[in-house]
């Protein structure tokens, strides 16, 4: 299993960063909401989905991430340099926490759900999850979590009730407008 930050401390292709986290505690969200924003890199990160190739970092990029308190999935919201949606993007956990220095971590579960911009979803890494089970990096419990966790997630986007696609647009207007995740 492996443990993922949320400053992506250890990102090579980056070469200039700025990466702000607060902790929020609302009706609507309770947790840490980081802001990752992208100033330099080596070269641009590609992804395929179907039968599209999109691109989800670069120069201006920045990435909105929320970790629910005592949730088993972590929801990436990673927009372009002009301040559009490009997808979100879902990993599911077994854990997360904080380090001392106030950055929050996961440990990722290998299934991941990916929701594009135009609604297109997509379950990714299930290969990756058993293989993961077959080496025993994760024990059956956390096999039954990921699965549960991505089907409530796919659930939730089938009702149009999976909050995080209005609320990281919300946030994206008014915690990077108003101040909030501002360059100090």
């Amino acid at each position: 299993m492996k443990r993922k930050f949320g400053d992506r401390a250890n990102w090579r292709r980056i070469t200039r960063r700025h990466f702000a986290c607060r902790y929020v505690e609302t009706r609507e969200f309770s947790g840490y909401i980081t802001l990752y924003t992208i100033y330099g890199l080596k070269e641009p990160l590609w992804k395929s989905y179907g039968r599209h190739t999109y691109r989800i970092a670069d120069k201006g990029y920045s990435w909105l991430q929320y970790f629910p308190k005592d949730g088993n999935y972590i929801v990436t919201a990673m927009f372009d340099e002009r301040q559009n949606i490009v997808q979100w993007y879902i990993d599911t956990c077994k854990v997360q926490g904080v380090t001392d220095q106030g950055v929050p971590w996961f440990d990722d579960l290998y299934l991941d759900v990916v929701v594009l911009w135009n609604g297109e979803v997509f379950l990714l890494d299930e290969d990756e999850l058993e293989e993961a089970l077959e080496r025993e990096d994760i024990t059956d419990s956390d096999y039954q979590l990921a699965w549960s966790t991505a089907n409530a997630i796919l659930r939730a986007i089938d009702a149009h009730a999976f909050p995080y696609f209005s609320l990281s647009l919300k946030h994206r207007a008014e915690l990077f407008h108003h101040g909030e995740f501002r360059r100090k």
